[in-house]
């Protein structure tokens, strides 16, 4: 269990360190496993919208950076032209 930074409340933690950096043992520490699945589907549209390639190191830089301000920053940041999808 950890107190979500994300959420505020008492939840189920990662069962896993989900990057082998210092910022993956940060969101370990302090984001439940209901914020990391939120953060999940951000990052999905933050990957497509910047056309991102999560091989490279400036890729994975661009990803971690938008963790950091998602779960401990300002928020992470929409792409400039990103357009929200119309509900159905």
């Amino acid at each position: 269990m950890v107190k979500c930074v994300k959420l505020g409340k008492e939840l189920p933690a990662i069962p896993y360190k989900p990057f082998s950096n210092e910022l993956g043992q940060r969101i370990y520490d302090n984001v439940s496993l209901d914020g990391w699945k939120m953060w999940l589907e951000f990052s999905k549209m933050i990957v497509n919208e910047y056309r991102l390639d999560l091989t490279s190191a400036s890729g994975q830089k661009l990803l971690h950076d938008q963790a950091e301000k998602y779960f401990f920053g300002e928020g992470a940041e929409v792409p400039p032209d990103y357009v929200q999808p119309q509900a159905k």
